[in-house]
Formats: structure tokens, C-alpha cells, sequence
């Protein structure tokens, strides 16, 4: 990663790590600030694979580019205007405070927008918006919009610039649906981190662990999977059936697509027959549960590394994959397996 600073990102309470691997991923932020963004660029991926920590990393090396950089995460309470104007800094300031008591998101979402468009008519050359899980608080059809107001930023600034980079980032499937079906940006899809790099990760947990095979084949990888196996104590047992509840696999779901949910843990590609019930895959969507209509694994169409073709250990297939094993392993139960 050259000079940059590492950032160093809260693990658990009482433990912070530092930004590990995802090198191809910093790398290609480096290339954007090369040539600026021409559409808006859109990071969907499993939920905890990692998006926040790569933006968070994707600022420093933006600020340390020379770019006025705008950062807004809602669900963090984090709004930061670096951009050498104080009144848009102390606007900034106040729109957080406004978040915090309340106001209406979609309303403070299209701030970014206003602050980047000052910041380029009082003669910022190179200015970056950073915009962070925010749209599975606006409603897909609000993160459209603004995705939008970021082709706008681009297409039709209110000043002279010399580049643009603008991202957004999210792990809620219908705003993907919904955004893709426009040509307003360019989608890209980050999975959960390589195997080395998730080792290293991994390493600099502290304390007794069970063995990194075995972590490794219950998380695919993810870091906050990894990350609430820790604090569970290390109990996939534990995890499993908080997944259950928090994903909603009851009864009802499971007696009405058995069948399909048994092909379904067993091979995910199951969900890719063509006569494979809509109304499923919207609900296994939903819930966070797969990601659906997977990539091609060219490198060229993923932030980072991709996945492997088909990985029938970790849940991947062809076209559908399940978020992590863990989360397979929540349906699994909830079948009675």
C-alpha cells in the first residue's frame, strides 16, 4: 500500500485492527483518482464483507491524492467534509448533528451532493464523494435518485473540475435491482476477502482460537463474520441460531419452499432454475440471505478479488452464492438439518 496510512477499524469492544490486504482493491481507488469517475461507482457485496473498511481505507488514500473528500456513513453517524472550505465543514458539522436528532435521511443523504458541487464552484480541481450504507435506510427508489444526483455532479457540475471520484456503497439487494436497471452507474461487486488476507486477519484476533481451517469454512471469508464469532465466544452454534432470528427463517417461510430451500443448501445454483419461484429469491434477497445473479469472475467486474467459479464448501455457485456458510447453515437449521 506505499505511504498510505493504514486506518485502523473497531473489531470489538476494546479492539481495533488495522486495514488488512484488499490490495488490488486499494489499487484500483488509486486508478479512479487517476482518471476520475464517469458514472457514479456502486459497490454491492455480502453484507460485513468488508465494503466500510475498504472506503474507510479508500479516503485516506484519497485525501492523500490531493482530494477534497466527502464521507457520509449514516448508520457510523459519520458525515466528513475535508475539503478546505470552513463554511461547508461547519455545514457538514450541522447536518450530523441533525442526523443524530432524528432528521429525515433522505433529506440529508442529497447534502454530499450540494457539499461537492459548492466545493467545485470555490475552485476544489479534484474532489471525491464517499457515500456509505445509506441506501437500505432511503428505499431503493430514494438511492436511484441519488445516484442520479451523482451522474449530475459529474455530468453537469457548477464549476470547472479536474476529477471527480464518486462511490456508493451497499449490501441491500433491491436498491442493486433498482439502480441497475438505469444506466446511472457503474456496478461492481466486492465479495468477502481473499483466503490470505483473511489468514492475516484472522492472526490478529487475539486470544485462544479454534484452528483458521475451521474458521475459514464457516465464514467464506467474511470479516464480520469473523468478527461475531469472536465476540459469541467462538460458538458456531451460538451464531447459527442468532442468525436464524435475525434473518427471520421461521416456519412459515421454510414450510412454504421447502423443497426449494433443500436444493438450495446443498447447491445455490438450485435458485437459478428457470422455474425457480420469484417470490423466493425476493424473499432470500431480502433477507440478506444469497446474493443472486452472481458476476462473471473476470477480475474486471469485481472491486478486489473475486470468488472462485464454484465453491460447494463455502455455499458459492455459479450464479447464486450463499452471503457465508453461516448463514446457509441458518436455513439448514431451520429445516431440521
Amino acid at each position: 500500500m506505499g505511504y498510505v496510512r493504514r486506518v485502523r477499524l473497531p473489531f470489538a469492544p476494546g479492539l481495533e485492527v488495522e486495514f488488512t490486504d484488499r490490495v488490488r482493491a486499494v489499487e484500483q481507488v488509486r486508478e479512479l483518482a487517476e482518471r476520475g469517475t464517469w458514472y457514479p461507482l456502486v459497490v454491492f457485496g455480502p453484507e460485513g464483507c468488508g465494503k466500510t473498511a475498504w472506503l474507510l481505507q479508500a479516503v485516506e488514500v484519497l485525501r492523500e491524492l490531493g482530494f477534497s473528500v466527502i464521507y457520509f456513513n449514516p448508520l457510523r453517524r459519520d458525515f466528513v467534509a475535508e475539503v478546505g472550505i470552513r463554511s461547508i465543514e461547519e455545514r457538514a458539522r450541522e447536518v450530523l448533528r441533525s442526523l443524530l436528532s432524528g432528521y429525515e435521511l433522505a433529506k440529508v443523504i442529497w447534502s454530499a451532493v450540494d457539499f461537492a458541487r459548492e466545493a467545485i464552484r470555490l475552485g476544489r480541481g479534484r474532489v471525491a464523494v464517499i457515500v456509505d450504507d445509506a441506501f437500505q435506510l432511503t428505499g431503493a427508489h430514494s438511492a436511484a435518485l441519488f445516484v442520479k444526483g451523482l451522474l449530475e455532479l459529474i455530468e453537469h457540475p457548477d464549476g470547472a473540475y479536474e476529477r471527480i471520484v464518486a462511490i456508493a456503497a451497499t449490501s441491500e439487494g433491491f436498491s442493486r435491482r433498482e439502480i441497475g436497471r438505469h444506466r446511472w452507474a457503474d456496478l461492481k461487486p466486492m465479495w468477502n476477502m481473499p483466503r490470505k488476507g483473511f489468514e492475516e486477519l484472522y492472526e490478529r484476533v487475539p486470544g485462544p482460537k479454534p484452528p483458521f481451517e475451521e474458521v475459514w469454512r464457516l465464514t467464506g471469508g467474511n470479516p464480520d463474520a469473523l468478527r461475531r464469532l469472536y465476540q459469541a465466544g467462538w460458538s458456531a452454534d451460538a451464531l447459527v441460531g442468532k442468525l436464524v432470528v435475525e434473518k427471520e427463517v421461521v416456519p412459515g417461510l421454510v414450510s412454504r419452499w421447502r423443497r426449494w430451500l433443500e436444493g438450495a443448501v446443498e447447491d445455490p445454483d438450485a435458485l437459478w432454475s428457470p422455474d425457480t419461484p420469484e417470490e423466493l429469491v425476493n424473499e432470500l434477497v431480502a433477507r440478506n440471505l444469497i446474493v443472486y445473479s452472481m458476476y462473471s469472475r473476470d477480475p474486471w467486474f469485481w472491486v478486489d478479488e473475486p470468488p472462485p467459479e464454484r465453491d460447494p464448501e463455502l455455499g458459492i455457485g455459479r450464479y447464486v452464492a450463499w452471503q457465508t456458510p453461516l448463514h446457509r447453515e441458518a436455513v439448514r437449521r431451520a429445516l431440521g438439518g
